[in-house]
């Protein structure tokens, strides 16, 4: 059997770019002797330097996804925050990497989708980003529900076209890059979720999300339902 092809995906702040604990030259060593240790071919390394709040807008973690993609293989981060610091956002990212057959390993967690355990731990956190995700929405309800009762005034409620949403989910998973999706919905002057005409990457990005939620959800429970 062929070893396991690794991306290594590195990220670090501008404020943390010094730190020796986080810098770039300490996660990429870090990288490295954990692939080496498994045996795997340290196939390409991408890089960001940006905010960790959420995977949207950094090119070097697209990158990294994609070529994982397209070679099968592993991408492989140090740590959990030099990926993601919104669970839901890095849920998303498991779950794409298991539908697209490729894995993730983030080496200070229990998350390594090259195996069957390191999966079903993948599918817990899903799962948790789901509840979290409810749970944010029924606050939400709670609190727009309250100011409502108070005689506020709520702004309008912008919904994407689903015909858009499938467009966009079609077109991604069919390997477009974020960029492109935005050129052709701008060159057929589709109009955006709140009526714009101008598309950008985070807005494609969202769009694929909204579709995504949902149908990710439903996965997941039936993913649970057979495994129990």
């Amino acid at each position: 059997m062929e070893p396991l092809a690794a991306v290594a995906y590195r990220r670090c702040s501008t404020t943390e770019q010094h730190d020796s604990h986080l810098g770039l030259d300490a996660q990429e060593a870090a990288i490295r002797a954990e692939t080496g240790r498994r045996g795997w071919v340290f196939a390409a390394d991408y890089h960001d330097v940006a905010s960790g709040k959420t995977t949207e807008g950094r090119g070097g973690l697209a990158a990294a996804a994609d070529h994982a993609r397209k070679v099968g293989g592993v991408l492989v981060a140090s740590r959990l925050d030099r990926v993601s610091r919104d669970v839901i956002d890095f849920a998303m990212l498991l779950r794409r990497a298991e539908r697209e057959k490729w894995a993730v390993l983030v080496m200070d967690m229990p998350v390594d989708t090259s195996t069957p355990a390191g999966r079903f731990a993948a599918v817990m956190m899903a799962n948790a980003a789901e509840l979290e995700r409810n749970l944010i929405s029924a606050r939400t309800k709670e609190a727009l529900a309250a100011k409502k009762a108070r005689g506020a005034r709520l702004g309008p409620r912008h919904h994407t076209d689903p015909a858009v949403l499938r467009r966009v989910t079609r077109e991604r998973d069919a390997g477009k890059t974020w960029q492109s999706i935005a050129d052709r919905l701008n060159t057929d002057h589709v109009p955006t979720t709140r009526g714009g005409t101008q598309w950008r990457v985070s807005s494609v990005q969202r769009a694929y999300q909204t579709a995504r939620l949902d149908a990710e959800a439903e996965a997941i429970r039936v993913h649970l339902a057979s495994a129990r």
